[in-house]
């Protein structure tokens, strides 16, 4: 039997959810914490749930889209030509299995594809395929024939990629552990934090693949004192990588961030979570990028400005259709945050910004 949050975690990475089309993703998000609060959304589709009336208000987020696809054009012949929704590298596509949703739900099952190396020159063979000479096979022979389907230029498509338990014990692979691990996690702290001394909001935005874009609305209707935000950021203890320097080992416990291009993380916030975790016996690894973002970036940025940490569950391979987590570094995440949000009342929150 898996542990807890688990199933949770397996049906988020399988729910079908690109930037602009977090559909799947919310309704997760709103049946599982129907009845512990009052529910709230902006007007781009993040969607809250708030806990308790008074005391500073804490937000615990992860953002609910995953990197994908939309279909660009259906030729002639039946294939589709399609346009990336959020950052993928090319060597990780050809081949992979993908759905396509249509406008009313449907999901047809396709393959990524481009002109075989069979019939490549030799020039041809010795460079990468772009995006723009990939296509998606679904098995239709037209373009009427994919009409007839329901699918329109425009729609959505999702890589598929089934839940699989792996030989180690404790690790999973899958897709969109960035950032199904986020969301988990934010559900979980709703559902089992104290938070007697805050109002706790756990949220889940949109469109964080594409800049960030739906942290910014949340933040204006929200308006929290403090965000944690939960992630599944790249580990960095694969080949080519000096294990020496490694600051997101699988296994290694949750991540915490205190700066990436997007965000220097608020040091007094982050200096609370690191020593909330050495009292509390959580195995933790702390991390500084020089890469990557977060919704952080737009936590920081906003209204007067908002202390913000980044909790990570480490993932192998993220922006793939196969990332690999160990569970307890997930579960490393979720205790991490609860202990913060169970301790963050008017003075420790007001203590990360005061500065007269």
């Amino acid at each position: 039997m898996e542990a807890p949050g688990l199933e949770l975690l397996e049906s988020l990475t399988q729910a079908h959810s690109v930037p602009g089309y977090e559909d799947e993703v919310r309704k997760i998000f709103l049946d599982e914490l129907d009845g512990y609060g009052e529910f709230g959304a902006d007007k781009n589709g993040s969607v809250y749930c708030v806990r308790n009336s008074a005391g500073p208000k804490v937000m615990v987020e992860g953002h609910m889209d995953e990197v994908g696809f939309r279909v660009q054009n259906i030729l002639p012949n039946g294939y589709l030509k399609i346009v990336t929704v959020g950052g993928w590298w090319g060597h990780t596509l050809l081949s992979q299995r993908v759905e396509v949703r249509n406008q009313e739900g449907v999901k047809i099952i396709g393959t990524i594809a481009s002109k075989p190396p069979h019939f490549l020159r030799e020039a041809e063979r010795n460079r990468v395929i772009t995006v723009p000479d990939m296509f998606v096979d679904i098995g239709a022979r037209s373009r009427d024939e994919v009409a007839d389907w329901g699918i329109q230029l425009g729609d959505p498509i999702a890589p598929w990629s089934p839940w699989t338990p792996m030989r180690q014990k404790d690790w999973y692979m899958t897709k969109a552990f960035d950032n199904r691990v986020g969301m988990a996690g934010a559900i979980q702290v709703g559902q089992f934090a104290e938070a007697s001394h805050c109002q706790l909001i756990s949220a889940g935005s949109v469109q964080e693949e594409l800049g960030l874009r739906g942290a910014k609305t949340l933040a204006n209707i929200t308006t929290p004192d403090v965000a944690i935000v939960l992630e599944g950021p790249p580990a960095d203890d694969t080949p080519g990588m000096p294990l020496s320097e490694s600051q997101g080992a699988l296994g290694g416990g949750v991540q915490i961030r205190l700066h990436d291009p997007s965000a220097i993380m608020n040091p007094r916030l982050a200096r609370f979570a690191i020593e909330t975790a050495r009292r509390e016996g959580i195995s933790h690894q702390v991390t500084v990028r020089s890469s990557g973002g977060t919704d952080a970036g737009s936590f920081t940025l906003a209204n007067e400005g908002i202390p913000s940490v980044v909790l990570g569950t480490p993932a192998r391979y993220i922006h793939s259709h196969n990332a690999i987590i160990c569970a307890s570094d997930y579960h490393a995440m979720v205790e991490l945050a609860i202990a913060m949000v169970n301790q963050l009342d008017e003075d420790t929150v007001q203590g990360f910004t005061s500065f007269l």
